[in-house]
């Protein structure tokens, strides 16, 4: 079967959010008196909303429901993005040059809110045909709910969509699913091996994102 969709990740791969994530969540487990675990970080990477708010309510601070994290972590991140969004190099353009080839979908482990927001200031939101954020799923990356549903939600099956990623959670997510994985890994994050093999191609820019690596890797 020939490729009936392109699904891109958000986090990492349109925008550089990682290090905003991570300096949001250490602020707001700061101010409220508790701990950072040296693999917090790692852990956080590709969890759904209720997942990293029961992390954190369980594991990092005190006295707060997961739900109580949500919140003030998500209102803190639409403010940080609204004074400006870290976009990647090559990020808009990637995603103008997949839509002119085949229907564009996003499976992203940011709230719906979030998304929306990212969108629509990149100016991009008309361009996909669906969306898909891990707080409307069960289980967040790395197991394929969210890349399930995006396949389901653009009626394709998911060996027939082609996925960018960068993380290796969301690489293993995407695999998982059926579909050939396009890695663009970011240097700050590495990406363990064996996650990284999953990878049909391992891109060092978003510029090799093309319709032609497409149809050269996608079995």
């Amino acid at each position: 079967m020939s490729v009936q969709a392109i699904v891109f990740d958000l986090d990492g791969v349109l925008i550089d959010s990682e290090p905003v994530w991570e300096e949001v969540r250490r602020g707001f487990v700061a101010d409220h008196g508790g701990r950072w675990l040296p693999d917090t970080q790692e852990r956080l990477m590709g969890m759904s909303t209720d997942e990293w708010a029961d992390y954190i309510a369980s594991d990092l601070v005190d006295g707060l429901t997961g739900e109580d994290v949500a919140y003030e972590v998500i209102d803190r991140m639409s403010q940080h993005y609204g004074k400006g969004l870290p976009v990647l190099p090559g990020a808009e353009e990637a995603v103008r040059r997949m839509a002119g080839y085949r229907p564009l979908g996003l499976a992203s482990s940011s709230p719906c809110i979030l998304i929306d927001l990212v969108l629509g200031k990149l100016g991009v939101a008309g361009l996909f045909h669906a969306t898909v954020s891990t707080e409307e799923v069960e289980r967040g990356k790395p197991a394929p709910d969210g890349y399930l549903t995006i396949a389901a939600r653009m009626e394709a099956a998911g060996r027939d969509c082609v996925a960018i990623e960068d993380s290796g959670n969301g690489l293993r997510s995407a695999h998982a699913a059926g579909m050939t994985v396009i890695a663009v890994p970011r240097p700050a994050h590495p990406v363990a091996a064996d996650a990284l093999a999953l990878a049909a191609h391992v891109a060092g820019h978003l510029n090799e994102v093309t319709p032609e690596l497409v149809q050269a890797i996608h079995r």
